[in-house]
This record gives C-alpha cells, structure tokens and sequence, in this order.
C-alpha cells in the first residue's frame, strides 16, 4: 500500500508549484535576515552629525561659571560622577555618546540628549525604547529641567545641579 500511495502523491503536485514554494520560502528568509540586520544596524548607527532634529531648539552656548551640571546618582559605582552641561550632551550606551552607560540593558544606544538653551537646561528623549523619566514621569519631547530633578535613562539616574 505505500508503494501505491507515494507515486500518487508524487503526481498531486507539480513540479513547477513545488519549485515557485521553494523560491518563495528562500525569498522570505532573505527578507527576514535583512530585517535584522537593518535593526542591528539602526541600534548601532552613531549619533547624527550635530545629533539635533529640525524641530530642536537651537543650542547657546553658556559662560563656564553659569553652566549646569549633572551628577550621577545610580548605579552606585560611578555615583558622582559630573558632566558639565555647557554644550549638548548625549547620553546612552553607543560610544558615539558623551556620557556612555556601558551596562544597562534598558538604555538604548543613543537614549536621550541634555542640552543648554538660552537660561534653561533641556532634555530629550531620542526615541529610546524604555524612555526617559524626570521626577518619575516619563516625558513626550523637549522637557525644562530645574536644580535637583532627577531624569532617568534606563536604570541610570541623573541630578541636575546648577
């Protein structure tokens, strides 16, 4: 009986389907490598010449003695580590970033920006995965900072110091 039934299933499809599904199964799995080589490169890709969209507000420069600062509180091993805001600073775990954050999972690669804007400090998210909280509250564009907030990308936490 298995004799009989392998040349009728032999016969039930044509050759010519069977070759068109093989080429269609190959042209899907080209199609998923290329997605996922396409993310991997989106997630490592370097911050943008500049790193500001159209819509952000122009950066000004402030003098050294009136700039802001942010402190590092969490993790616990660089705790206190501070960065000058006198210019834009980028923060995430690409190397392209000012402030590198080598080990936290939930930071992506270039997470947000803190920038200086006439007398304000400003932060961004970047279109992180995770996104970005001042105060607790995650935030939906450009957001004004105060002295003491602290902003979190991911489980790293920042202090803004004036």
């Amino acid at each position: 009986m298995p004799q009989l039934l392998s040349p009728l299933l032999a016969d039930a499809v044509p050759e010519a389907v069977l070759t068109i599904l093989k080429f269609g199964f190959l042209a899907l799995v080209y199609l998923f490598l290329w997605q996922v080589v396409r993310v991997v490169m989106l997630e490592l890709r370097p911050a943008s010449v500049g790193g500001r969209s159209k819509n952000s507000p122009p950066v000004v420069k402030r003098t050294k003695n009136r700039a802001a600062r942010i402190r590092i509180i969490e993790p616990s091993a660089h705790s206190g580590e501070t960065f000058t805001v006198d210019q834009e600073i980028t923060i995430g775990r690409g190397g392209a970033c000012t402030v590198v954050i080598a080990n936290d999972e939930y930071a992506s690669t270039i997470h947000a920006r803190i920038f200086p804007s006439n007398e304000d400090v400003l932060v961004e998210d970047l279109g992180s995965r995770n996104g970005t909280l001042v105060n607790g509250t995650a935030i939906q564009g450009i957001v004004a900072l105060s002295h003491g907030d602290q902003v979190q990308f991911g489980q790293t936490v920042v202090e803004v110091i004036r």
